[in-house]
């Protein structure tokens, strides 16, 4: 777990603006957001899906603040799965060149507050130039310790298990593991999000209510939150609601309160 994560856990964020609604150290560590419902937003204003995809970019700009001035260490976002490819040429690339437009833009902002760009998926198999500003901004933001903006990109958790699986086989193969040796912990390492802690909040906006491929592994004992807000809709004062929702869960990851 990176240095800061282990600060953070044993002296609280490292900044936080003031919300007497919080109950001091019950925020989450780490939420997860499937940034859901940008086409149907954009088709019940007669608008174009593109239309929607870019309003969402105004949402995770806020959301991104929030979570800085709250104190969440980890924000990790479901921007384009695996099946997504399936959509339409124009769409696809339209996301694409959002991606670098919103990295290019931001990352001054991202830089000046803090913000650890990282990204988890396929992601080789993005456009160069989405690859180029990617490794630009993680590179640019790689000692913030504020907050890490966690982007799954070209991410399925299908996908991330099979990788996850070769890794651990290339490593048997290579004589520096045992098969009996496999256990929860060796796989969790493998995992793209191996040196971070999993989910404690998941935020499924649209109102779907299923995982899309995401996380699998991960999201074992998060606790899921739902709204009907479409993703462009979703802004601070939802977070907020879905933060003060959390502090009302009591989680006993399978055991018995004492």
């Amino acid at each position: 777990m990176p240095g800061f994560l282990t600060r953070w856990l044993r002296h609280g964020p490292p900044r936080a603006t003031e919300d007497r609604e919080f109950e001091p150290g019950k925020l989450p560590r780490h939420v997860a957001i499937i940034m859901d419902g940008n086409g149907r937003w954009a088709r019940k204003r007669g608008l174009p899906r593109v239309a929607g995809h870019r309003a969402g970019v105004e949402s995770l700009r806020d959301i991104v603040r929030a979570c800085v001035d709250w104190g969440i260490a980890i924000l990790t976002v479901y921007a384009f799965s695996t099946e997504n490819w399936k959509r339409p040429q124009e769409e696809v690339e339209a996301l694409m060149n959002l991606l670098v437009e919103y990295l290019r833009r931001e990352l001054p902002e991202l830089k000046k507050e803090g913000v650890q760009v990282r990204a988890i998926g396929r992601l080789e198999a993005l456009p160069l130039p989405a690859q180029q500003e990617l490794a630009r901004a993680r590179r640019e933001t790689a000692g913030n310790n504020r907050l890490i903006l966690n982007l799954a990109l070209n991410y399925g958790g299908r996908a991330e298990l099979v990788d996850a699986c070769r890794h651990i086989a290339r490593e048997v193969l290579a004589g520096k593991l045992r098969p009996e040796d496999i256990d929860e912990t060796v796989l969790k390492g493998a995992l793209y999000t191996g040196d971070l802690p999993d989910p404690d909040l998941l935020i499924r906006p649209s109102g779907e209510m299923r995982l899309s491929n995401f996380l699998l592994w991960q999201l074992a004992y998060t606790e899921l939150w739902v709204t009907d807000v479409y993703w462009p809709d979703f802004r601070r004062e939802n977070l907020r609601q879905a933060l003060l929702a959390y502090q009302q869960r009591e989680r006993r990851f399978g055991g018995l309160k004492i």
